[in-house]
This record gives C-alpha cells, sequence and structure tokens, in this order.
C-alpha cells in the first residue's frame, strides 16, 4: 500500500547529516563528498553532525532538530538510521535514509534506492520539490515506565536476539564469524521459552523459539521474517516460531530470506496495533540494535516520520 504523498511547505532550515564512516565496514567512507554535494544541488545549507559514539550521534540528531534543522539525512545502515529516527520521530521534520551499511531494511522497505547515490538523488529531488511520504514507526516502551524507543523495521525477542547478546558479549573472534559462533552456541542450548502476548488486549500463552514484531517486513540485510508487514496500514504484524527442534529451525530459517517460513504449521501470524509481549530472561533488539529486557508494549503510530521520498 503506497503512502499519500504530500506536496507541502517544508522546513526551511540547513538539512542536518548524520553519517557513519564505519557503516558497511567502510566501503561507502569515499562516497560522502560526492553524496554532500548533491544534496546541497537541491539549494539547502548543509550541515555535517559530528559524532564519535552512537549515543553522541543521537544526541546530535536531537540537537540538530532542537536547532531548527529544516530535514535530516541519515547517511550508513540500520544503527544509523534508528539513531535518527529518535529525534525526528513525531516531529515534522523530514527524514532521509541514505543506504550504506550491511543492512539498509528500513530504507529498502520504505522505497529507497540500494545504491547510496541514487537514494541522495531521491531525497534531494523531494527537497527541491517539497514533497514527502508519512510511514509509520513503532514506539517501544519498557515495563519500568523509561524512556520509549521508536523503530521502523523489526523487533526481535526470540532466538535471533539470544544470539545478538551472546554475539555482543563475546571479544573472539573479529567480525561475522563472531556471529557464527554466536548461533552455534546458542542453537546447542536451544530451547522454546514461555512468552506472554498481548495483541489489542487478547492474552495468547504459547511456547516459541522466534518471536519479531514488524512495522517493516525485514530485519538482518533482507531477512523477511514479518513478509507482509506495511509501514503504512497503522498495524504491527506479529511472527511466532514454536517449538521448533534445532534441525527444524536451521531448515527453516533460509526460507526467511524469501518469507515462505509463515506456511510452516509451527509459525503463527497475527496482526495488531498494540502489542505487550513478556517472557523470561530475553533482551529485545531493535533495527539491530540493543532495546530493552523484556516485558514491553510495543504501539503502532501512523504516519510517525514523514520521509524524503
Amino acid at each position: 500500500m503506497l503512502a499519500v504523498t504530500a506536496h507541502d511547505h517544508l522546513p526551511s532550515g540547513p538539512v542536518a547529516v548524520l553519517a557513519n564512516p564505519t557503516a558497511g565496514r567502510g566501503r561507502h567512507r569515499a562516497l560522502l563528498p560526492r553524496l554532500l554535494e548533491r544534496l546541497a544541488g537541491a539549494g539547502r545549507p548543509v550541515r555535517l553532525l559530528e559524532a564519535a559514539s552512537p549515543a553522541q550521534a543521537e544526541a546530535a540528531c536531537h540537537a540538530a532538530v532542537a536547532d531548527g534543522a529544516g530535514a535530516l539525512v541519515a547517511v550508513g545502515g540500520d544503527g544509523t538510521v534508528h539513531r535518527a529516527l529518535q529525534a525526528v520521530a513525531g516531529t515534522g521534520v523530514p527524514f532521509g535514509p541514505v543506504p550504506a551499511g550491511t543492512g539498509n531494511d528500513f530504507a529498502a522497505e520504505t522505497g529507497f534506492p540500494a545504491d547510496p547515490v541514487a537514494a541522495v538523488e531521491v531525497i534531494a529531488e523531494a527537497l527541491r520539490d517539497g514533497r514527502t511520504r508519512p510511514v509509520d514507526l513503532a514506539r517501544l516502551s519498557p515495563a519500568d515506565g523509561g524512556g520509549d524507543r521508536w523503530y521502523g523495521a523489526v523487533l526481535a525477542a526470540g532466538f535471533d536476539a539470544i544470539v545478538n547478546e551472546r554475539a555482543n558479549r563475546m571479544t573472539w573472534p573479529r567480525g561475522p564469524r563472531r556471529y557464527d559462533l554466536a548461533i552455534l552456541v546458542e542453537l546447542a542450548r536451544l530451547r522454546p521459552r514461555p512468552y506472554r502476548l498481548r495483541l489489542d488486549g487478547e492474552e495468547h500463552e504459547l511456547e516459541a523459539v522466534l518471536v519479531a514484531v514488524g512495522n517493516a517486513a525485514s530485519y538482518g540485510g533482507g531477512m523477511r521474517i514479518c513478509p507482509d508487514a506495511d509501514p503504512t496500514d497503522g498495524l504491527l504484524d506479529v511472527v511466532v516460531g514454536g517449538r521448533f527442534d534445532r534441525r527444524t529451525l536451521m531448515r527453516v530459517k533460509p526460507r526467511i530470506y524469501q518469507g515462505t517460513h509463515v506456511t510452516h504449521p509451527l509459525v503463527r501470524t497475527y496482526r495488531a496495533r498494540t502489542v505487550e509481549l513478556d517472557a523470561p530472561d530475553i533482551t529485545t533488539y531493535v533495527d539491530g540494535e540493543r532495546a530493552f529486557d523484556l516485558p514491553v508494549r510495543i504501539s503502532a503510530v501512523p504516519a510517525a516520520v514523514r520521509l524524503l521520498r
């Protein structure tokens, strides 16, 4: 379903740019001057934000929006986009993701070209034309009442989140092999866990090894875990993989890239505006970033961000 395109007067301030030079193992780093030049071609001043850490990146985005940025552009992967979304969600400040990371799921799922230069052209043209498209975000609230987080793609709260948690604790080996090793370790420990799901107030108790809540369809660089999720329908898609054993999980996991895993008899799918989720000893990951321990509440927020498309 396509969101309605708005032709309206965009905020007049400079275009703030958050760039992660290490995204995608730095393979697009040399492109940044060219990308900034293309953006400047839209006729707005362009301001590159300075940040030496993810926390500083997020703070710089908040400061730029508070200082009157006319738009925010994130050059990087889903982690960089995630930081930027915290600042623009619900503000009316338009946003453009430039896919330059290992995982670019939010940009892909919202219709941006996979090539960074082509994506910048789309964003620059939207700036020139005063054109934005509203898309939904998911708002994640911890049980302790602390600050909410926004996410654009998928929340993982099962085997994939457990693997991420394991990999982040490991100091060896470096690179993708650490993730592969974490998968092997957690496969050996695989067991279904008891989950409590409340979907728009309706309670479900089940045992599962995979749980994902999608505003959009994919995570992890194109794995279509919630294949029918639509970031313009005002709803969240919930996909639950039940009592998989190791062999069945490893057989089904490659099917996630096509989204055909949802036809497996152990997989259930749901759709809801609000999802409350609880299970023992699980930390959630959203857009690939560590978020809150369960329990959490997730709400679909229609038209929470305006994209430069």
